[in-house]
């Protein structure tokens, strides 16, 4: 397994939509963890160019492609409710100079990647938003790679567990950018979900499965804690927004260095999601309607044309709830110094434990 290979327990978040290059992915693996190229939004053939260039700056070092698992298309209610927030929208692509993209639905051109990967195989395939089909994971190991599905409960667990699934990563609701819900439905939310460290402790209780653990971990000190209660390794993705090799946008950045706290939202993509506070997210999450990537494709000429002027304002800021502490440091140096803190942190915990033992002893 990929997991007892790595140097250092680290593994790179996806993060599609911009911030994923091959130069961040390579960096993380040949510092001894494991980058992460996200597949969604990419075509096939994008996503081969940029798995070979990863492949020339990574050498012999292990990497993954994560794949958005495709849902069904908004019909009825659903795109009633994509047509009513659309007219909501008009307003703002006016003042943007933009028209609105049209709310369509596809399913991220999910068979030519499949078969990319099993004519090219990487030693990991990752998946969010389902679990796929048992057949679907069956194929990929056939190929040689790693098949990891991404849980944001228990019970998600002990489905793709089922299904086959070769790692669980268990995704807390601290975590930036999308919740890989298997069923996206708005009237089986209950607030914002698990926090990390109580659904990585219920899914290893309910799984036999390896766990990497994702959700506002930015520092070393978080990589021990979950390492400490189970996880085989630690995933974190906005740690990584702000290193040089990160195609993460001028402003997204600096709003990431800021302490303007998160909020989950659906008005960037109508799929739940964390990111931070602005204009936008303030304005239009409470009419967003629950149907990406109709949603999506609608607010993608916005989110460009506020990319381009450098607008925060209108941009989806995906980040965990620890953004502030994130730093620039190029993307190898940074996993060393993460592996570097994580074991001072344990160190000092399991010294801790041996000093209270000492002292439970002398009272006895």
């Amino acid at each position: 397994m990929i997991l007892d290979e790595l140097a250092v327990p680290v593994v790179l978040a996806p993060l599609a939509g911009g911030p994923s290059t091959p130069e961040l992915a390579a960096a993380v693996s040949r510092a001894g963890g494991l980058g992460f190229l996200a597949a969604g939004y990419l075509t096939a053939a994008e996503l081969g160019r940029r798995i070979g260039r990863a492949r020339e700056l990574a050498g012999d070092a292990p990497l993954g492609v994560n794949l958005f698992v495709p849902g069904a298309p908004a019909t009825g209610g659903a795109a009633a409710a994509v047509a009513a927030y659309a007219a909501g929208l008009a307003a703002e692509a006016r003042a943007a100079g933009v028209t609105l993209g049209e709310p369509r639905f596809e399913d991220d051109d999910w068979d030519a990647k499949l078969a990319l990967l099993e004519a090219s195989p990487v030693p990991v395939v990752s998946f969010t938003f389902g679990c796929p089909d048992p057949a679907v994971l069956a194929r990929l190991r056939a190929a040689g790679s790693e098949a990891w599905v991404t849980v944001v409960t228990p019970a998600d667990a002990v489905t793709a567990a089922a299904a086959g699934a070769d790692v669980l990563v268990a995704q807390g609701a601290e975590a930036g950018g999308h919740r890989s819900l298997f069923r996206d439905d708005p009237a089986g939310e209950v607030s914002d979900g698990l926090g990390l460290l109580s659904l990585l402790t219920l899914v290893r209780a309910r799984t036999a499965v390896p766990v990497v653990a994702a959700g506002g971990i930015i520092t070393g000190a978080g990589i021990a804690a979950v390492l400490a209660a189970g996880a085989a390794a630690a995933q974190l993705g906005t740690a990584f927004l702000r290193c040089p090799e990160a195609g993460t946008a001028a402003a997204a950045r600096a709003a990431l260095a800021g302490d303007t706290p998160t909020a989950m939202t659906r008005a960037f993509t109508g799929r739940l999601a964390r990111g931070i506070r602005n204009r936008f997210l303030d304005e239009h999450t409470a009419g967003a309607p629950a149907a990406y990537p109709e949603v999506h494709h609608l607010t993608a000429p916005l989110r460009q044309a506020g990319r381009a002027a450098g607008d925060a304002e209108v941009l989806n800021l995906w980040a965990g709830q620890t953004h502030e502490l994130g730093s620039e440091l190029p993307a190898g140096e940074l996993t060393a110094v993460l592996a570097r803190d994580a074991a001072v942190a344990l160190d000092g915990a399991a010294g801790r434990l041996g000093a209270a033992r000492q002292a439970g002893g002398a009272g006895g």
